[in-house]
């Protein structure tokens, strides 16, 4: 995973004629299934030798999200049972905390 990100980052900062990738910031949805620590891990053996060897990992979290049908707003739920805490309808759309992606990039010339 982190190295089809790392390929995906390179790709993009040569396509800008970057000399070099500074910062790489991705956004891990608690839902995701990844553990940030592993992709951090990886990262640091991974960016050797490349031109994000001296990058910089940075990782945002994205809470879970989900959407009321009764009520029609968004809540963060908290715990694992996605109940409406308004009306206590136990919702089944999550909009937000499946995400794994590269947000952006900061390179150098």
């Amino acid at each position: 995973m982190m190295q089809n990100t790392l390929d995906i980052a390179i790709a993009q900062a040569r396509q800008n004629n970057a000399a070099q990738i500074d910062l790489l910031t991705m956004n891990i949805g608690e839902l995701s299934g990844v553990i940030p620590e592993a992709l951090e891990f990886a990262f640091e053996v991974l960016r050797w030798g490349t031109m994000a060897e001296n990058a910089q990992l940075e990782i945002k979290t994205i809470p879970v999200v989900c959407h009321c049908p009764k009520c029609d707003r968004d809540f963060q739920p908290e715990e694992y049972i996605y109940q409406c805490p308004r009306c206590g309808t136990t919702s089944s759309k999550i909009i937000a905390g499946k995400e794994l992606e590269l947000a952006s990039l900061v390179v150098s010339s």
